[in-house]
Formats: C-alpha cells, structure tokens, sequence
C-alpha cells in the first residue's frame, strides 16, 4: 500500500514518436523509455509503460486504442517533435483537424482535412495544464500553453487518445510538444539550444505534476465510491430484524 493508501498503483502510459520526413532524428521515442525507466521517490508505486509510434497514422490507429485497453493508464502523457519549436509546448487541446500536405512516414496522406465526421471541433482534457506549466518553468526551461497542436501525427494521436478515454473516470491526458535537441557539442559562442538531458528534467517535472493529480482525483473519488458502494446495498439488509430491536430495548 502506499502513501495515500491506494491498493492499486497508480499506472502511465509514455509515448514518443519515431523519425518522420523532415525529421530523421526525433527525440521524443529515447524521452518516453527513459522516463519510463527513471528511479526517483515521486515514481514509487507508479508502473510505467513506454511505447513509440511509428509515425504513421495507421500505426496510431491500430497501436492506440489498443494500448488504452491493455494498459488502463491513470495517466496517459504523449510526446511529440515540433522541429520549428525552440521552445517546449504543452498543449491545451487538439483539433479535429489533420492536413493532406504532409505524408506520414510511410508516404500516405489523410484524404480528409478532418479526423472525424460529426465529432467536436476540439477535445480537451482534464489535465492540470497550468500545474504542468509551473512545473517545467521551475527547471528553468523555456515553456509555454499552445492552443494548437498542429495538423500532423501529434496532433492526430491526441485527439484519437482524449476521444478514447471519454468519461467521468478517463485518466489525465496531456500532449508535450518539444523541440529538436542537439547531438553533438557546440561553441560556447553559440546561443544554447536545448539539450536531452534538459528534455529529460523537463519530462519528469511534468510527470511528477500529472502523478499529483492522478492521486488527488483518487482520493477525491474514494468517498463518492463508498457512497456508491453503501447505496447499492438491498434495503433488507439495511433493516434490523424486529426481534433484535426487541432485544436491544429489553437489554
């Protein structure tokens, strides 16, 4: 049992994407497996699961809603490459939107601008943004909100994961878009970029804020499933047999 008291520990899902056109070298795939396999004390009791997409749209829809059943996650935290970013984004909503320009890495180009006839023209979630926000800036890491997550897989892979996980008791989703890093060293003189190991610092920061509120909302939910609980419970055996009130009063 841990600190809250939960019986079950709390479980995420990290992804990252694999390279793409334009990009052969996306750090978000190395970010996902090794936060997954970080050892630090806001982890305890907490399983996580790494997965990277190939960027695909197929691969998205196939290995998504899959993985949203296999592994029931608390917390779902996705990552994704913005290559024109020098800054790290975390993304408030996605759209229901997805441009034929640009193929995936397996050459095939969506056929429609939207990804869902009849279904809202954005899906946002329950994560804390702001919480996530605050917990990036203080690693001193240039951050901000985006109300767009573009048009491309990212954006395709957070609207497919808010739609799947629809409901009073859908876990916290949050989409972190980030820059590209560089791999080799650089002069001094050079404006610093952002590297991997920043990346990493920034991953767990806001890892650690969505854990806080995953274990907030449980213990938020545990009176009202008591409450459930205790209602469901058939009214004869709520009342007391007249015989044993009789005996409570004689004695």
């Amino acid at each position: 049992m841990n600190r809250e008291g939960d019986l079950v520990p709390l479980t995420v899902l990290l992804t990252g994407f694999g390279p793409f056109p334009g990009a052969p070298f996306n750090p978000t795939a190395g970010l996902a497996q090794r936060l997954a396999a970080r050892r630090r004390p806001a982890f305890a009791d907490v399983s996580r699961i790494a997965h990277v997409f190939e960027t695909s749209y197929a691969a998205v829809e196939r290995e998504l809603p899959a993985l949203l059943k296999r592994v029931r996650p608390d917390v779902v935290l996705l990552f994704g490459v913005a290559t024109r970013s020098k800054y790290l984004r975390i993304e408030t909503r996605a759209r229901n939107a997805r441009s034929p320009l640009f193929p995936d890495v397996a050459g095939d180009r969506p056929r429609a601008g939207i990804i869902a006839l009849g279904e809202p023209v954005t899906r946002s979630g329950r994560a804390p943004q702001r919480a996530l926000l605050a917990a990036v800036r203080a690693q001193r890491l240039p951050v901000r909100l985006s109300h767009s997550a573009g048009r491309y897989l990212c954006n395709f892979a957070y609207w497919r994961a808010l739609a799947a996980v629809e409901g009073s008791h859908a876990p916290l989703v949050s989409f972190i878009h980030v820059p590209t890093v560089r791999r080799a060293p650089m002069r001094a003189a050079v404006r610093r970029r952002i590297t991997s190991g920043d990346l990493l610092r920034a991953g767990e920061a806001a890892l650690t804020a969505l854990i806080v509120a995953a274990r907030a909302r449980r213990r938020q939910r545990r009176p009202v499933l008591a409450q459930a609980a205790a209602a469901a419970v058939p009214v004869e055996a709520q009342r007391t047999p007249k015989r044993e009130r009789r005996q409570a009063v004689a004695g």
